[in-house]
């Protein structure tokens, strides 16, 4: 924040208190005002109701002038009519004599003796509840004769000392209106007359439109409720909304209605506060004005020292200031000091830089080193673990067989032997799913007819309280070949299934589901799920899903998933190369794997292969089941292999076989023979051997200058690609029947 700003904030921190207590002034002038209006406004209302009273009284003294009537107290009503005739004519009022039961006995707007109507006013019921004596003033009714809206009011007439009569006089409703019209209220305001069940009597404005219409409920529940005086804020009957002052008459129990318009109610205190607002905003500005030319000049030496810490900052020599202020002078004087002490320490700072830089490459390489040889171990014990299992079953085996001489004692051994190398071919069919290069056993399959050839396989994996649910996606379409190692796949598979199953203990449903899926450009990189996964390019995909409803995985245990040897099992329940063995076959197959799971909420393992090129090839089944045919190829066959223990072991097989065979030890020594003039027809070798020519290398040349010589090439494992036409793969370990089944 500048220095111009903070010292305007100071003045304003200042000024916020004036300004604070003027707007609180200014609010008091404002309610003060709005409190004077409304108190005027209240006196008015009151005034209004007592001229309604003395309305009231006038007629009151009439009828009392006329209770007085020598002719009446006589009896004489045919005397008492004329004189009431005369006294209140029947154009705008009227006088009746009732008896004590309410019946009319003369009314003088009929003639003298004619029938006479049935009284329509209230004036018999509130006799009831005041008693015979005192005055009684009705609410407004419709008069019987005329049909018009009426108010009257009655008195008692004592005769000789009791009550005789009663006196009562009407008198037409609209004779009030001059009584509102004639008090000189502002144009914009209304004054009503109501009774007590809150209908209008009288209305200084539209009059004859609004008597007898009763004002709006609110305002009316009030008024019969019996509140003396009040304010109400609402809508009069003509829509405008208004603040309604009311007052009740004491005499007759009707309410004064002064509705005054709210913009009408508000705009004195308005002006009032208006003008108190345009001073205090004219004092702030004033002050701001001032305030401002005072932050400029004192804002002018920092600005100097600011340009002084840019060139600090450059690296540039600072030279001190005079300004006049002392704590900006010695600021100057600080910053060229600094300076001087930067130049000087910056060399010594660089040399410690590059120092500490040096020492933290040095820890990051001693750390991924770490890293690598702890990841290199646990995965080195895990397979001398296993491999130590084959070899001590393999090793008591062969130990017992020369001291058995059972011949079914032997061959049990021997089918001992063979299922610890099945079980060893297994361990490096899951270690070879860590590779990159695999193509002695690539092939592009359909992969309905993959998954149903190890159905039987994943059936028998499960109890009986776990489903297995396949989902193939139907004809015409079918499903799109993909190139893969079909063994690999079944293996992944089965490590899949197995790991479902072990996941639901008290049983539940496996769901293995294949789909074709085209992934556009616009999803690239959205198919991944909570585990480890890859971006996927766009194009055409086979996704395998294998979905449990287990009991799912935390975030620790699905971060650690797809880690080699790493398992959630007891001791000798898994090898913790299920999920990893899948994970290396995705890639292998250039595709990816996406673990989704949660606690309770079971795991889904999906995996995308990419659509294969070609069409799909049929899968060989019960190739390593065949028994050895020993019929032998013609010609001689040289077999390459540099390890002695393989190189003895095969070449006694081929022999046995009926083959004529000349064995070497590398391909140099193979190329030698080959040159030698031999007449070789098959050479059947290792990939990788020692020397300058490895297996790869040695089947170019034979292709090329020897080309009558057929080829085939094994290998465990190779980082090199096999792409040479007319060259047969076998992948180790083989069964003889597929080296016989090769070489013929």
């Amino acid at each position: 924040m500048r220095i111009r700003t903070r010292l305007l904030l100071l003045i304003l921190s200042i000024l916020f208190p004036a300004v604070l207590v003027a707007s609180v002034a200014l609010w008091y002038v404002y309610q003060e005002q709005r409190k004077a209006e409304v108190a005027g406004t209240r006196e008015a209302v009151r005034a209004l109701s007592l001229l309604a009273d003395r309305e009231l009284l006038a007629m009151d003294g009439i009828l009392r002038t006329l209770a007085a009537a020598p002719a009446l107290h006589r009896g004489d009503l045919r005397a008492f009519y004329d004189q009431a005739r005369r006294v209140a004519p029947p154009g705008h009022s009227v006088i009746v004599v009732t008896d004590l039961e309410g019946r009319q006995l003369l009314n003088s707007r009929q003639p003298f003796g004619g029938p006479l109507p049935k009284g329509r006013s209230n004036l018999m019921a509130l006799r009831r509840v005041k008693g015979p004596q005192g005055t009684v003033v009705s609410d407004l009714f419709v008069a019987p004769v005329g049909k018009r809206p009426d108010i009257a009011v009655q008195i008692p007439v004592q005769v000789d000392g009791q009550l005789r009569y009663y006196l009562a006089m009407g008198l037409a409703a609209e004779r009030l209106v001059p009584l509102l019209v004639q008090q000189g209220l502002p144009q914009q305001w209304t004054a009503s007359l109501t009774d007590r069940q809150g209908r209008v009597i009288a209305r200084s404005r539209d009059a004859q439109k609004y008597i007898g219409m009763s004002v709006r409920p609110a305002l009316r529940a009030r008024i019969q409720a019996g509140e003396q005086s009040g304010v109400h804020q609402g809508v009069t009957l003509s829509g405008i909304q208004t603040m309604a002052f009311f007052s009740r008459a004491p005499l007759s129990g009707w309410t004064v209605i002064l509705s005054v318009p709210l913009e009408e109610i508000r705009r004195p205190a308005i002006y009032a506060a208006t003008g108190f607002a345009a001073m205090i905003v004219l004092m702030l500005a004033l002050s701001m004005a001032g305030a401002h030319w005072y932050a400029r000049r004192t804002a002018a030496p920092i600005e100097r020292l600011r340009r002084s810490a840019e060139a600090l900052g450059a690296g540039e020599p600072v030279a001190a200031l005079r300004s006049g202020m002392a704590e900006a002078d010695a600021v100057s004087r600080a910053l060229a000091d600094a300076a001087a002490r930067i130049r000087d320490n910056e060399a010594e700072l660089e040399r410690k830089v590059a120092e500490a830089v040096a020492a933290a490459e040095r820890a990051q390489r001693a750390l991924l080193q770490g890293q690598k040889l702890e990841a290199l171990g646990r995965l080195t014990a895990g397979i001398a673990h296993d491999f130590n299992n084959v070899l001590q079953t393999l090793s008591g085996a062969l130990q017992l067989i020369p001291l058995t001489q059972d011949r079914a004692r032997v061959q049990a051994l021997a089918e001992t032997c063979q299922r610890a190398i099945a079980r060893a071919t297994t361990l490096t069919g899951q270690m070879r799913s860590f590779g990159t290069v695999q193509d002695a056993r690539l092939a592009t399959v359909d992969p309905a007819i993959a998954v149903h050839n190890v159905l039987p396989m994943l059936k028998n994996a499960l109890p009986n309280n776990v489903e297995l649910a396949l989902d193939l996606q139907p004809a015409p379409d079918g499903l799109w070949p993909v190139t893969i190692d079909p063994l690999q796949m079944e293996l992944a598979l089965l490590n899949l299934v197995i790991n479902a199953r072990d996941a639901m203990p008290a049983g539940g449903r496996v769901s293995v589901a294949l789909r074709n899926e085209t992934l556009p450009a616009a999803v690239q990189g959205q198919v991944q799920g909570k585990g480890l996964a890859g971006e996927l390019a766009p194009g055409d995909y086979l996704r395998v899903s294998v979905a449990d409803t287990g009991t799912g995985m935390s975030q620790d245990t699905l971060a650690r998933a797809l880690e080699p040897f790493y398992t959630t099992k007891g001791v000798d329940k898994g090898t913790g190369l299920g999920l990893p063995q899948a994970y290396g076959f995705a890639v292998q197959s250039n595709g990816r794997l996406v673990l989704d799971s949660a606690p309770g909420s079971g795991t889904t393992v999906t995996i995308w292969l990419p659509r294969a090129a070609g069409a799909a090839t049929a899968v060989e089944e019960g190739t390593r089941a065949a028994s050895p045919d020993l019929q032998a190829a013609e010609g001689l066959v040289l077999f390459v292999e540099d390890d002695p223990l393989v190189r003895e072991t095969m070449l006694a097989a081929l022999v046995t076989a009926g083959f004529e065979v000349r064995a070497a030890a590398s391909g140099d020594e193979a190329l030698a023979v080959l040159e030698s003039g031999a007449p070789v027809r098959q050479v059947f070798s290792d990939i990788v051997m020692p020397g300058a020519i490895g297996g790869v290398e040695l089947a170019r040349i034979v292709l090329t200058r020897f080309p009558q010589v057929r080829i085939v090439l094994a290998t465990g494992y190779t980082d090199s690609r096999v792409n040479l036409p007319g060259v047969r793969l076998l992948a180790k370990p083989y069964d003889i029947a597929e080296l016989y089944q090769a070489l013929r």
